[in-house]
């Protein structure tokens, strides 16, 4: 299980919590076992489509945080996971009761994913655009143990109402301060490097330390933000023409990756026997290094021999997305 997994499992619980500020569920115990068994699986069900995996990792990148995240698949999903529910716990009479909290969660799950750096096809099946807003790291320790102490104190005895309103409160308070803040550091950068384009900033697992991408006409520039220090630390040209290159697009690992990557940086070298063209997305930088993206072996006259979609890292290596 994933960092990232955990948090959507607990905020599934909190939810369920917070639904008792509903006086049809806190005043009645079944409803309320119902919208728990509703609100976790419901917090979950986007990444459902996980199981694409197992067709294969190009499959994975197009598929996974697409349909299953979509505007319409909010509406469907707490359809899917309520009626059973209602069926199963005989609360038919509180059908849509179940449903809006089963929403609710579904809707949660999907906004977190969106203030994260990977990013949502939120507007799917109409629009293939990966929208990520760069604000939340893809675990954040202060809204992990804000909901886990809530948890806590709720089983301590605590009226959950009170508890999970507070609980979510500081959620939200939390989210805006660092869109306040991420919004401060990219005019930060831009004052600090002169550098002229589209500027993104990155979040890590430290409150005050940034990453940042400068696109402009010519390339990528990275670099780090550590409290009010700025430092431009490379820079990755956009244009390569080579035939190699353009041989290397007909593989179903660069397809699969330039459907999923935003600002792509691509290299060729001549090996002894061919060729080996590097594509690399610049979103998941670090320390001077592009670890996700594809490597294509092709031989001198341009068939492919071998590729490799996914990270060049290990596992528990940064970055965590």
């Amino acid at each position: 299980m994933s960092l990232d997994t955990g948090s959507h499992l607990l905020f599934g619980f909190t939810m369920a919590g917070l639904s008792y500020l509903d006086p049809a569920i806190s005043g009645d115990p079944t409803l309320a076992q119902a919208v728990m068994v509703g609100t976790v699986v419901g917090s979950n069900a986007p990444d459902f489509d996980s199981v694409v995996r197992l067709k294969g990792y190009s499959a994975y990148i197009r598929h996974h945080r697409g349909v299953t995240h979509s505007i319409p698949a909010w509406f469907i999903w707490p359809a899917v996971i309520g009626v059973p529910l209602a069926a199963g716990y005989q609360v038919w009479d509180h059908f849509w009761t179940l449903y809006g909290w089963i929403l609710l969660s579904v809707i949660f799950h999907v906004i977190l994913d969106l203030f994260n750096t990977y990013g949502v096809q939120i507007a799917r099946p109409f629009v293939k655009k990966w929208f990520h807003l760069d604000i939340l790291a893809i675990f954040e320790p202060f809204l992990f143990v804000v909901h886990l102490g809530g948890l806590w104190w709720w089983y301590q005895g605590a009226d959950p109402r009170q508890v999970f309103g507070w609980v979510y409160a500081a959620t939200v308070g939390y989210i805006v301060v660092r869109a306040w803040h991420h919004r401060r550091v990219i005019d930060r950068v831009y004052r600090e490097t002169g550098l002229e384009g589209v500027c993104h900033v990155l979040p890590t697992f430290h409150w005050f330390h940034w990453l940042f991408v400068v696109e402009t006409e010519d390339g990528f520039y990275t670099g780090k933000v550590s409290g009010r220090s700025v430092r431009v630390e490379d820079f990755y040209p956009k244009a390569q023409e080579h035939s190699a290159i353009r041989a290397s697009m007909k593989t179903d690992g660069v397809r699969a990756f330039l459907s999923f990557a935003q600002w792509v940086h691509v290299t060729c070298r001549e090996l002894q026997d061919g060729y080996e063209v590097i594509w690399s997305d610049v979103r998941f930088w670090y320390d001077k290094k592009l670890p996700f993206g594809v490597n294509v072996r092709l031989d001198k006259h341009g068939n492919v021999v071998w590729q490799r979609l996914g990270w060049r890292k290990r596992l528990w290596d940064p970055p965590f997305v």
